[in-house]
Protein backbone atom coordinates (compact mmCIF):
# COMPACT_ATOMS: atom_id res chain seq x y z
CA UNK A 1 0.00 0.00 0.00
CA UNK A 2 2.80 2.40 0.93
CA UNK A 3 4.81 1.46 -2.16
CA UNK A 4 1.79 2.15 -4.39
CA UNK A 5 1.39 5.58 -2.79
CA UNK A 6 5.05 6.33 -3.43
CA UNK A 7 4.60 5.30 -7.07
CA UNK A 8 1.64 7.66 -7.45
CA UNK A 9 3.62 10.50 -5.88
CA UNK A 10 6.59 9.63 -8.08
CA UNK A 11 4.47 9.78 -11.26
CA UNK A 12 3.01 13.13 -10.18
CA UNK A 13 6.46 14.52 -9.46
CA UNK A 14 7.70 13.30 -12.85
CA UNK A 15 4.67 14.86 -14.54
CA UNK A 16 5.25 18.19 -12.79
CA UNK A 17 8.96 18.05 -13.64
CA UNK A 18 8.25 17.46 -17.34
CA UNK A 19 5.65 20.23 -17.40
CA UNK A 20 8.10 22.60 -15.75
CA UNK A 21 10.76 21.58 -18.26
CA UNK A 22 8.42 22.28 -21.18
CA UNK A 23 7.70 25.74 -19.78
CA UNK A 24 11.25 26.67 -18.78
CA UNK A 25 13.33 25.09 -21.56
CA UNK A 26 12.23 27.42 -24.42
CA UNK A 27 12.56 30.45 -22.15
CA UNK A 28 16.00 29.39 -20.90
CA UNK A 29 17.29 28.60 -24.40
CA UNK A 30 16.01 31.93 -25.76
CA UNK A 31 17.54 33.90 -22.89
CA UNK A 32 20.82 31.98 -23.15
CA UNK A 33 21.03 32.69 -26.90
CA UNK A 34 20.32 36.40 -26.43
CA UNK A 35 22.73 36.73 -23.49
CA UNK A 36 25.40 34.81 -25.43
CA UNK A 37 25.11 37.14 -28.42
CA UNK A 38 25.33 40.29 -26.32
CA UNK A 39 28.20 38.90 -24.23
CA UNK A 40 30.04 38.23 -27.47
CA UNK A 41 29.37 41.81 -28.57
CA UNK A 42 30.44 43.10 -25.13
CA UNK A 43 33.76 41.29 -25.62
CA UNK A 44 34.43 42.94 -28.98
CA UNK A 45 33.19 46.52 -28.66
CA UNK A 46 35.38 47.61 -25.70
CA UNK A 47 38.51 46.67 -27.65
CA UNK A 48 37.34 48.64 -30.69
CA UNK A 49 36.41 51.64 -28.56
CA UNK A 50 39.75 51.46 -26.72
CA UNK A 51 41.53 51.61 -30.08
CA UNK A 52 39.51 54.66 -31.16
CA UNK A 53 39.13 56.36 -27.76
CA UNK A 54 41.91 55.03 -25.49
CA UNK A 55 41.14 57.60 -22.81
CA UNK A 56 37.54 56.44 -22.44
CA UNK A 57 38.11 52.72 -21.93
CA UNK A 58 41.41 51.78 -20.36
CA UNK A 59 43.33 48.56 -19.91
CA UNK A 60 43.68 46.82 -16.56
CA UNK A 61 46.97 45.73 -14.96
CA UNK A 62 47.13 42.60 -17.13
CA UNK A 63 46.71 44.57 -20.35
CA UNK A 64 43.12 43.55 -20.94
CA UNK A 65 40.45 46.08 -21.81
CA UNK A 66 37.85 46.58 -19.10
CA UNK A 67 34.41 45.33 -20.07
CA UNK A 68 31.30 47.38 -19.44
CA UNK A 69 28.34 45.03 -18.90
CA UNK A 70 25.39 45.92 -21.12
CA UNK A 71 27.41 48.18 -23.39
CA UNK A 72 26.94 45.88 -26.37
CA UNK A 73 23.19 45.72 -25.82
CA UNK A 74 22.87 49.50 -25.59
CA UNK A 75 25.04 50.11 -28.66
CA UNK A 76 23.30 47.51 -30.85
CA UNK A 77 19.78 48.64 -29.94
CA UNK A 78 20.74 52.30 -30.34
CA UNK A 79 22.40 51.63 -33.69
CA UNK A 80 19.39 49.72 -35.04
CA UNK A 81 16.99 52.46 -33.89
CA UNK A 82 19.23 55.18 -35.34
CA UNK A 83 19.55 53.43 -38.71
CA UNK A 84 15.79 52.79 -38.78
CA UNK A 85 15.08 56.45 -38.11
CA UNK A 86 17.76 57.62 -40.53
CA UNK A 87 16.52 55.42 -43.36
CA UNK A 88 12.99 56.83 -42.94
CA UNK A 89 14.22 60.30 -43.96
CA UNK A 90 13.59 61.15 -47.62
CA UNK A 91 17.13 61.98 -48.76
CA UNK A 92 18.72 59.17 -46.76
CA UNK A 93 16.10 56.79 -48.13
CA UNK A 94 17.14 57.69 -51.67
CA UNK A 95 20.82 57.12 -50.79
CA UNK A 96 19.93 53.74 -49.27
CA UNK A 97 18.12 52.80 -52.48
CA UNK A 98 21.19 53.76 -54.55
CA UNK A 99 23.47 51.74 -52.27
CA UNK A 100 20.99 48.88 -52.43
CA UNK A 101 21.10 48.83 -56.23
CA UNK A 102 24.92 48.97 -56.24
CA UNK A 103 25.20 46.02 -53.85
CA UNK A 104 22.63 44.01 -55.79
CA UNK A 105 24.69 44.44 -58.99
CA UNK A 106 28.14 43.84 -57.50
CA UNK A 107 29.50 40.41 -58.54
CA UNK A 108 30.20 38.12 -55.62
CA UNK A 109 28.36 40.32 -53.16
CA UNK A 110 24.94 40.48 -54.81
CA UNK A 111 24.07 36.83 -54.08
CA UNK A 112 24.73 37.09 -50.32
CA UNK A 113 23.24 40.57 -50.00
CA UNK A 114 20.10 39.80 -51.99
CA UNK A 115 19.50 36.51 -50.17
CA UNK A 116 19.80 38.06 -46.71
CA UNK A 117 17.74 41.10 -47.69
CA UNK A 118 14.94 39.03 -49.24
CA UNK A 119 14.88 36.73 -46.21
CA UNK A 120 14.30 39.59 -43.76
CA UNK A 121 11.88 41.43 -46.05
CA UNK A 122 9.83 38.24 -46.34
CA UNK A 123 9.02 38.43 -42.62
CA UNK A 124 8.91 42.16 -41.90
CA UNK A 125 8.70 45.61 -43.41
CA UNK A 126 6.53 47.03 -46.15
CA UNK A 127 7.53 44.31 -48.61
CA UNK A 128 6.89 41.28 -46.43
CA UNK A 129 5.83 38.30 -48.49
CA UNK A 130 4.69 35.69 -45.97
CA UNK A 131 1.40 37.45 -45.28
CA UNK A 132 -1.07 35.13 -47.06
CA UNK A 133 -1.40 31.88 -45.07
CA UNK A 134 -3.10 28.99 -46.87
CA UNK A 135 -3.68 25.27 -46.72
CA UNK A 136 -2.08 23.60 -49.72
CA UNK A 137 -2.64 20.06 -50.97
CA UNK A 138 0.68 18.70 -52.30
CA UNK A 139 0.96 15.12 -50.98
CA UNK A 140 -2.33 13.27 -51.18
CA UNK A 141 -6.04 13.82 -51.67
CA UNK A 142 -6.71 14.51 -47.99
CA UNK A 143 -3.26 15.64 -46.83
CA UNK A 144 -2.76 19.39 -46.37
CA UNK A 145 0.18 21.57 -45.39
CA UNK A 146 0.28 25.13 -44.06
CA UNK A 147 2.03 27.46 -46.47
CA UNK A 148 2.21 31.05 -47.69
CA UNK A 149 1.33 32.32 -51.14
CA UNK A 150 4.32 34.23 -52.52
CA UNK A 151 3.11 34.60 -56.13
CA UNK A 152 -0.61 34.64 -56.89
CA UNK A 153 -0.23 33.91 -60.59
CA UNK A 154 2.58 31.77 -62.04
CA UNK A 155 1.79 32.72 -65.62
CA UNK A 156 5.34 34.01 -66.07
CA UNK A 157 6.42 30.39 -65.59
CA UNK A 158 4.00 29.29 -68.34
CA UNK A 159 1.70 27.85 -65.67
CA UNK A 160 -1.56 29.75 -65.86
CA UNK A 161 -4.01 29.27 -62.97
CA UNK A 162 -1.14 28.03 -60.76
CA UNK A 163 0.17 29.72 -57.62
CA UNK A 164 3.57 29.66 -55.92
CA UNK A 165 3.39 28.57 -52.28
CA UNK A 166 6.20 28.44 -49.73
CA UNK A 167 5.81 25.68 -47.13
CA UNK A 168 8.05 26.05 -44.03
CA UNK A 169 9.56 23.05 -42.29
CA UNK A 170 8.85 22.34 -38.63
CA UNK A 171 11.62 23.26 -36.17
CA UNK A 172 13.80 24.65 -38.96
CA UNK A 173 14.37 27.83 -40.96
CA UNK A 174 14.17 25.96 -44.25
CA UNK A 175 11.17 25.17 -46.42
CA UNK A 176 9.98 24.04 -49.87
CA UNK A 177 8.53 26.09 -52.72
CA UNK A 178 5.62 24.46 -54.55
CA UNK A 179 3.85 25.49 -57.76
CA UNK A 180 0.31 24.15 -57.44
CA UNK A 181 -3.09 24.64 -59.10
CA UNK A 182 -5.32 27.24 -57.52
CA UNK A 183 -7.98 24.62 -56.76
CA UNK A 184 -5.55 22.89 -54.39
CA UNK A 185 -5.19 25.96 -52.16
CA UNK A 186 -7.49 27.03 -49.35
CA UNK A 187 -7.05 30.47 -47.77
CA UNK A 188 -6.74 30.58 -43.99
CA UNK A 189 -8.95 33.60 -43.43
CA UNK A 190 -9.33 33.02 -39.68
CA UNK A 191 -5.60 32.76 -38.96
CA UNK A 192 -3.02 35.53 -39.03
CA UNK A 193 0.25 35.08 -40.89
CA UNK A 194 2.26 35.05 -37.64
CA UNK A 195 -0.01 32.42 -36.05
CA UNK A 196 0.17 30.28 -39.19
CA UNK A 197 3.98 30.48 -39.19
CA UNK A 198 4.19 29.58 -35.48
CA UNK A 199 1.80 26.67 -35.98
CA UNK A 200 3.75 25.31 -38.97
CA UNK A 201 7.24 25.78 -37.51
CA UNK A 202 6.25 24.26 -34.15
CA UNK A 203 4.87 21.16 -35.82
CA UNK A 204 1.34 22.01 -34.67
CA UNK A 205 2.33 22.17 -31.01
CA UNK A 206 1.48 25.86 -30.66
CA UNK A 207 -2.27 26.26 -30.22
CA UNK A 208 -3.96 28.84 -32.40
CA UNK A 209 -7.16 30.62 -31.42
CA UNK A 210 -9.60 31.97 -34.01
Amino acid sequence: MISMRYKVYGRKLLKYFLQGLIVLAPIAITIAAIVGVFNWIDGIIPGIMHTIFPSWIKEDASGKVDKIPGLGFIIVVSLVLFVGWLSSLFMVGRLVEVLDKVLEKTPGIKFIYSSVKDFFEAFAGDKKKFDKPVLVNVDGADVWRIGFVTISDAEHLDMKDFMVVYVPHSYAISGITYIVPQNKIRPLNNMSASDAMKFAVSGGVVSVED
